[in-house]
């Protein structure tokens, strides 16, 4: 389960395509924040993928991916041409394929070997066609799902949609926000070539009926409870609220939303920032927004769950870049780190008024400026951000050091859940 959206140059305050992602997940898997640097192979090279091995590129490009702990690809990231990928579960009526390949391998895949967005949708389609996609992708249960992909570079964004094999290609034109479940109806740019007589052959539409994507292949019964039309209603709702005038604070607020009908200490599904606690949905394990210019782009990441309490940390690509290189069990331990605060303010064991009013002023020391500053200054906020970004995560952690999670928030399920989940994770 997850959101992404972007807006284009046109709908913005400063005329920079914005990008933004929410990784939802299982509770305990960690999201690692990573940076792989572009490397060169020797021809006929080999590559692991989570389930399948192919043919190595003689060259991969830079990426800086959020990950799954146990998984090859990427739940979303970006290259140094400023390619910006994401994707999401989407649930059709084709059927799950073998093992092969997931929709994070193909999205780091992507992002190692293409520069643009319009290459990197073309070459997704590609792999689909010539490996299928398939195989578990739950982390501490079975989880199988279709994909869909917002693709992005400096200029221009696409959405790619899948069933199977069958997928459609809708370029956006200003905002779009894509959820668990196929967005592309009759409106499609680009069509699988037998995507309308598959379905007439299925008896999904006669032949006198205009062809829709969505329609003809959504499952709808697993669409429906994944409540993705609601969080996308959501996200798109902001957006346009806001078109013309979107900045990097419009994004983050909306990877922040929670439903209209959220109450706190409880699991909301139907929240962009999804929150587990219950036996449908998962949690929000990680976050990021990118500005993207004609020459420069920059990021903030969370490196952490809810974003809705958490800080938004500014990245430029640099050596210097303040997150592990290479270095995945690093990411894992900053996660965890950085998990063992979430769990305390879940617990009720932080005073999470006064942790959010932290943050929301953290952030209003630096975004403004942030944006505004040439790259050598932009280098020396990073390094004070992250600095102070620790401090506030100890300055509420310390305290807690010798004591033990005691959940008393919320109802009994959803504190049973929680205390069950932490137990399994710092065990």
């Amino acid at each position: 389960m997850c959101d992404t959206i972007v807006a284009l140059p046109n709908s913005t305050k400063d005329g920079r395509l914005l990008f933004a992602k929410n990784s939802d997940r299982a509770a305990n898997e960690p999201l690692l924040t990573v940076r792989f640097p572009a490397k060169d192979y020797k021809k006929g090279s080999e590559v692991k993928l989570t389930y399948i091995t192919m043919p190595q590129a003689e060259h991969t490009y830079e990426v800086t991916l959020m990950k799954p702990s146990w998984i090859w690809g990427a739940e979303m990231g970006f290259n140094q041409f400023g390619l910006n990928i994401g994707n999401e579960a989407v649930f059709t009526k084709e059927k799950r394929g073998k093992p092969s390949l997931i929709g994070m391998d193909m999205v780091r895949l992507a992002l190692e070997r293409c520069k643009t967005a319009f290459e990197a949708m073309e070459y997704i389609i590609w792999l689909l066609q010539e490996y299928g996609q398939g195989g578990n992708c739950g982390y501490d249960h079975e989880f199988h799902y279709h994909n869909s992909f917002l693709i992005a570079d400096r200029k221009e964004a696409y959405v790619l949609e899948t069933a199977g094999k069958f997928y459609a290609v809708k370029k956006v034109k200003d905002i779009y926000a894509i959820s668990n479940g196929l967005s592309i109806g009759s409106d499609y740019d680009i069509i699988h070539p037998e995507a309308i007589s598959y379905a007439i052959k299925k008896k999904r539409i006669n032949m006198m009926e205009e062809f829709d994507f969505a329609k003809c292949f959504s499952d709808k019964l697993y669409t429906f409870f994944a409540k993705s039309k609601q969080r996308r209603c959501l996200a798109t709702e902001i957006l346009n609220k806001n078109k013309k005038n979107i900045t990097i604070k419009t994004m983050m607020d909306v990877l922040r939303t929670h439903a209209p009908d959220y109450k706190e200490d409880t699991n909301s599904v139907g929240s962009v920032c999804m929150h587990a606690g219950g036996l449908i949905g998962d949690h929000t394990t990680g976050s990021y927004v990118a500005s993207l210019g004609l020459n420069d782009e920059y990021y903030y990441v969370t490196l952490s769950s809810m974003p809705c309490m958490s800080v938004f940390k500014p990245l430029i690509l640099s050596d210097k870049m303040p997150i592990p290189h290479e270095d995945e069990d690093k990411a894992k331990e900053i996660w965890l780190r950085e998990e063992r605060l979430k769990r305390f303010l879940i617990a009720g064991q932080i005073d999470k008024q006064a942790y959010l009013k932290d943050i929301q002023e953290l952030e209003e020391s630096y975004l403004e400026k942030f944006e505004k500053a040439n790259n050598e200054q932009k280098l020396k906020i990073i390094d004070e951000i992250w600095e102070k970004a620790t401090e506030l995560r100890e300055k509420y952690l310390k305290p807690l050091e010798d004591k033990d999670f005691d959940f008393q928030k919320g109802k009994l399920s959803y504190r049973r859940y929680w205390t069950k989940k932490t137990k399994v994770l710092y065990s």
